[in-house]
């Protein structure tokens, strides 16, 4: 199994929104709802249209069987509003252009990533760079390792801290820092 890590770069991030926004407004959404959200890829795919209609998406995730409640951040709810106007409600979001209505597949997600990864020359990116990049940049601006374990349902704060770099990244710094 490859290690994944988060897109640990807001000017990187800006520029894949921008660059996926373009290209494809479909695989723009997937990017946003996984760094906005910090749902699984597995979670973010069965999601459909009247999933995301209010604040709030209130989903029981695939791999802990677990009720999980997010609330939409207004940014990306802006971006829900215009991406579903035209959509029927049972509509899944990120649907695949083969099959009447179904979702693309986790290695399809697996792709667009790959994409974007060769694009911006990023390293060790796969579908859990956009849960670890949500972790990431939660933490970088709440320094609350005890709400975003509970947002992860981990069950130790040394398990999230090593699930989103920053572990990676304080054993880095020091090693940056040593001098012998």
């Amino acid at each position: 199994m490859n290690l994944v890590q988060p897109i640990r770069d807001k000017d990187t991030i800006e520029e894949i929104k921008d660059y996926l926004k373009e290209k494809n407004y479909r695989n723009y959404i997937l990017f946003m709802l996984g760094i906005n959200t910090g749902l699984r890829i597995s979670d973010i795919l069965r999601l459909r249209v009247r999933d995301v209609e209010g604040w709030y998406i209130t989903i029981r995730e695939k791999k802990t069987k677990k009720f999980k409640r997010i609330k939409i951040t207004s940014d990306l709810k802006k971006d829900l509003r215009n991406y579903v106007k035209d959509k029927g409600k049972n509509e899944f979001l990120i649907k695949s252009r083969e099959g009447k209505n179904k979702p693309i597949t986790r290695g399809m997600a697996y792709i667009i990533l790959q994409e974007v990864a060769q694009e911006f020359q990023l390293e060790s990116i796969g579908t859990h760079s956009l849960r670890k990049t949500f972790g990431y940049w939660f933490y970088k601006q709440f320094k609350d390792v005890a709400a975003l374990q509970k947002l992860f349902n981990h069950t130790d704060p040394k398990e999230t801290l090593r699930y989103i770099g920053i572990e990676q990244d304080n054993l880095d710094d020091m090693m940056r820092r040593f001098n012998l």
